[in-house]
């Protein structure tokens, strides 16, 4: 993912199918992105790529509660404080 493109739940679902070499579709929204084989190296990963799209994620807030719907409130919320 670009700076340029937006970050949206859909991206962030196809970046976390990616990491995890799963379909998109597979990605739940609220259950343990663990279960699915996720690790904190790849979590910190992912937090820093959306970081690099614009959204100020830290990997210690996703630890906290590591399902996507969870991770897009917290990229919902970093991007309405930058204004975007």
């Amino acid at each position: 993912m670009s700076s340029d493109s937006p970050i949206t739940l859909d991206s962030m679902r196809r970046d976390v199918a990616r990491i995890l070499h799963e379909d998109p579709d597979e990605v739940p929204l609220d259950e343990s992105l663990i279960e699915f084989g996720l690790d904190s190296i790849r979590a910190m990963a992912l937090a820093a790529r959306w970081r690099e799209a614009g959204a100020e994620v830290e990997f210690s807030e996703m630890a906290q509660k590591p399902e996507l719907g969870y991770w897009w409130e917290l990229v919902q919320q970093a991007l309405a404080r930058r204004g975007a």
